[in-house]
């Protein structure tokens, strides 16, 4: 058993939770989150950009201000047998990619147990 874990554009969650219902996986959980990158930047080129006024929210403009702020993006939360672990990631990566910096990220992590609160059942039966 597997967690996936993707952090997305907020723009991007209809078109995530379309795609991974169309594959088969239609649980998971999604939220709000913020973060950054670790990609570095000329700050006196944003010093410049938000003088003139002229940054706007887009794959540009967020990978430009991203030095200096936290950047809105989304958590989907998908746990799977690790038979599924390549066609949800692959799921994920088709739908989000954009090719500019920011699309995001993907952790896969095991997981050794999980339990059903209301039944009690464990492991396989309980996702």
């Amino acid at each position: 058993m597997k967690e996936v874990m993707a952090i997305v554009r907020q723009n991007k969650v209809n078109a995530t939770k379309a795609s991974l219902a169309d594959a088969g996986f239609p649980a998971f959980t999604c939220r709000k989150v913020l973060g950054r990158g670790k990609k570095s930047i000329d700050l006196s080129v944003l010093e410049s950009i938000m003088e003139s006024g002229m940054l706007s929210i887009s794959p540009t403009g967020e990978s430009i201000t991203e030095a200096t702020r936290l950047i809105p993006k989304r958590v989907f939360t998908i746990v799977v047998d690790d038979r599924d672990v390549d066609k949800v990631v692959s799921t994920i990566i088709e739908t989000n990619s954009t090719g500019h910096p920011g699309d995001g990220k993907i952790f896969v992590l095991a997981l050794n147990e999980s339990y059903v609160v209301r039944s009690g059942e464990k492991d396989a039966d309980a996702y």
